[in-house]
């Protein structure tokens, strides 16, 4: 299994009586594959994972295996505060048909760089699946740094990083821990065409849950090393980039969801979209529907 390119963290569709909505989620499944996605994940922090019961988690990724049928990737997000717990998960997840855990760093409990490196070998140890290390320190209150990424990168079971810290100097430290079996991938969409231009292999996005052709073409277009191609490319992109930021994700990806006709909003402490940002989320829909109907044409021509 090789993880790389356009790798969507896909949030998860509820109904509007806030019940998981299977039929919406089929229907972003098929939309990720029409538009070239590489990869996917499930009830990551996009997913709203934290606001998932047991046994919503486990139909929610369940149907996903079963849909995608081994097309592309299935990775599960598994990270949690305990590293007992989160073995536990990356079990139940590699059980259901999972190829591969997405571990974000323990939130909240801040363990030192030693302790990180015992959790990441203990759930690759035991978990049962290949172990995909996940940076985002705004978030958990906790950074992976590059040492300890070079510490836990040869690990036979430790098959990649997706780092959402956004300067250039984070990436530029990971990139020389690239190999054939250990994968550097950007966590951060404004960011990522820099990163792979750089060297990086991909992009877990949050972005091409809307923007999924468009995010398979700047990808393509990045890697192949096309730099002014991929570098006007993502200047298109930039309003939705702004955009998906304007509050806190997964909530406006889920407002521009809702205006596909996929899902209806999200679970407290989570709240819709404000109203103040209505006009200017509508004029994204527009755009993002126009890029998606080029990568569209491109393909069909």
């Amino acid at each position: 299994m090789r993880i790389y390119g356009s790798i969507t963290a896909l949030a998860t569709p509820f109904t509007a009586a806030g019940e998981l909505d299977l039929n919406a989620w089929h229907r972003l499944l098929q939309l990720q594959l029409d538009g070239g996605t590489q990869a996917i994940v499930v009830a990551g922090s996009t997913g709203e994972a934290a606001a998932l019961h047991d046994a919503e988690y486990d139909a929610l990724l369940r149907a996903a295996v079963e849909f995608v049928a081994g097309r592309i990737p299935v990775l599960a997000g598994t990270g949690l505060s305990n590293t007992g717990k989160t073995i536990e998960l990356t079990r139940r997840v590699a059980a259901a048909g999972a190829d591969a855990a997405l571990v974000v760093t323990p939130p909240y409990v801040r363990p030192t760089q030693q302790g990180l490196i015992a959790h990441y070998r203990a759930v690759a140890d035991d978990g049962g699946l290949p172990v995909v290390l996940y940076n985002v320190p705004g978030r958990t209150g906790c950074d992976l740094l590059p040492d300890t990424v070079s510490a836990l990168a040869s690990h036979p079971r430790i098959v990649g990083i997706k780092e959402a810290r956004n300067e250039g100097e984070r990436m530029a430290a990971l990139l020389p821990l690239r190999a054939a079996g250990f994968a550097v991938l950007s966590g951060d969409d404004p960011t990522a065409t820099r990163a792979m231009l750089a060297g990086a292999d991909g992009v877990v996005s949050v972005a091409s849950n809307v923007l999924p052709g468009a995010f398979r073409r700047l990808c393509d277009l990045a890697l192949g090393g096309r730099h002014d191609d991929a570098a006007r490319w993502d200047a298109r992109l930039q309003d939705a980039y702004d955009f998906l930021g304007v509050e806190p994700n997964p909530i406006p990806v889920k407002a521009i969801l809702a205006r596909m006709g996929i899902g209806h909003g999200l679970r407290l402490p989570l709240t819709s979209l404000s109203s103040t940002h209505a006009d200017r989320a509508a004029r994204i829909n527009d755009q993002i529907q126009q890029l998606e109907q080029t990568c569209r044409d491109a393909v069909a021509a």
